[in-house]
């Protein structure tokens, strides 16, 4: 059967989406086995996770200018040769450092993969479906989420962590044969805009000092690097402002739908991104699960998710996205407030009803977030939202693991993450939960504001 174009897309959306995702989640199942195997530390080791996702922040704000200005296909198909590079790489690390070089190059393609998939989606598909695309492209996420800790936990159980690399390479093939070969056209909105340099450096250097410091607060370098960041955030806020073409639009802030269901976005992935990782290490270090059987019940919330993003998106095309998304919210902080007394003899039918109520409330709440923050800006601005939302999400979710870094390092010091040391496990889980609860009550207020504003959602065609 013949594909039309707007199919085509959402299905390339979903399976660049779906690989990308399906490495960087799977990648937590694999975490043990690599330390072990290059001799990290617990504090070195949690890097493994977050300094991809710190790549992915610095470079998604000029992915969306380069993708708006050179085309979103042509963006996309880059990125996911950098990510299909990096796999390559990753599979062939010989030390610790080999190994972090090509997690950072898997950031890059991450990047410019994430901005550039949701940007086409945006821009090919009728407005009035939009909500159901993003939805089926969120579900990408989702599913990959649910199946990669079951096939990662195999593959690392029976193989070894390389082969959790060496699995993805031939679908990262596929997805560029179906770029080149089913989708004719290109989307350019920026096209005639300089390119920002100096904007990229200052909120590349900024967002790495701040981020960087946020996981080192215990010393006084990292205080510094947190106050030096956050300045340099500030003032490419303001040069941003009085360029022609600014690598990031800021006056899109101005409308209040789009600023609220950003910082909902920021505030609910520094709430939750941390939770399969401290799950993960409460089921291999606490109770002395192998990697196998971890992966088999964290599949719970993942999958839940993936049933529940294409039925949000779809309900947010005909009720208002923010008000779906404080009910996820609240939802998804039910499950916090039970994962704050997680220990050893917390009962595993408790553990699991806290993953199915996180699974309900994010499933809930990412499709129509998205859809509150792609829908509220004009079709011309569409790269600029969707490197808004990516660069949110992966920044709340690179503080929400650096935070988790922090208490680790703090509880436990340099010590390596081991059985031998469940209680301390036990104890920095609980304080980066409680921490996580009071993110997701914030989350909810921020979404309430954007139901209350008097802005309008665009319902223009981009195609």
């Amino acid at each position: 059967m013949k594909l039309d174009s707007e199919t085509s897309v959402v299905l390339v959306s979903f399976l660049t989406s779906f690989f990308a995702v399906f490495l960087s989640a799977g990648i937590l199942i694999g975490v043990p086995a690599i330390a072990i195997d290059f001799g990290m530390n617990n504090v070195v080791q949690n890097w493994i996770i977050t300094i991809a996702l710190l790549v992915v922040a610095i470079f998604t704000l000029p992915a969306g200018q380069i993708s708006g200005k050179f085309g979103v296909k042509k963006a996309l198909i880059a990125g996911v040769l950098i990510f299909l590079f990096a796999s390559i790489g990753a599979c062939l690390a010989f030390s610790a450092e080999s190994f972090l070089f090509f997690r950072v190059v898997q950031g890059i393609g991450g990047a410019f993969s994430n901005v550039a998939a949701m940007a086409m989606v945006v821009q090919a598909i009728n407005p009035k479906n939009r909500g159901k695309a993003l939805g089926l492209t969120v579900t990408g996420v989702y599913l990959a989420g649910s199946l990669s800790p079951v096939i990662c936990g195999f593959l690392v159980y029976n193989f070894g962590w390389r082969s959790m690399f060496y699995f993805t390479i031939p679908f990262f093939v596929l997805c560029i044969a179906l770029m080149v070969l089913k989708i004719p056209g290109d989307w350019k909105t920026y096209e005639n805009d300089k390119i920002d340099t100096l904007g990229y450096i200052i909120y590349g250097i900024g967002i790495l000092l701040f981020i960087y410091g946020f996981t080192s607060l215990m010393n006084m370098t990292g205080k510094l690097c947190v106050v030096i960041g956050f300045i340099l955030l500030i003032v490419f806020a303001y040069y941003e402002t009085r360029v022609d073409t600014p690598a990031f639009n800021m006056r899109l802030f101005k409308n209040r739908k789009f600023s609220s269901s950003n910082i909902t976005a920021l505030c609910s992935y520094l709430a939750v991104a941390a939770l399969t990782t401290i799950l993960n290490y409460h089921f291999q270090y606490v109770r002395g699960w192998n990697a196998q059987m971890a992966g088999l019940i964290l599949i719970v919330t993942p999958i839940i998710m993936a049933f529940m993003a294409p039925n949000s998106g779809k309900l947010s095309d005909r009720i208002h996205p923010q008000k779906l998304a404080a009910i996820g919210m609240a939802i998804a902080t039910l499950s916090l407030l039970i994962l704050i007394f997680l220990d050893a003899n917390t009962p595993i039918w408790l553990i699991v009803i806290a993953m199915i109520l996180q699974g309900v409330g994010m499933g809930l709440f990412t499709s129509p977030n998205t859809n509150a923050i792609m829908s509220s800006v004009p079709p011309n601005e569409t790269p600029n939202a969707s490197a808004a939302q990516s660069a949110m999400r992966t920044i709340g979710q690179t503080m929400s693991l650096g935070l988790l870094t922090l208490v680790f390092a703090w509880i436990m010091g340099s010590l390596p993450l081991a059985t031998k040391y469940a209680g301390m496990v036990v104890q920095a889980s609980q304080i980066v939960c409680i921490i996580c609860t009071f993110l997701c009550v914030i989350a909810i207020f921020a979404s309430l504001v954007g139901v209350k504003s008097k802005d309008e959602f665009n319902i223009e065609s981009s195609s």
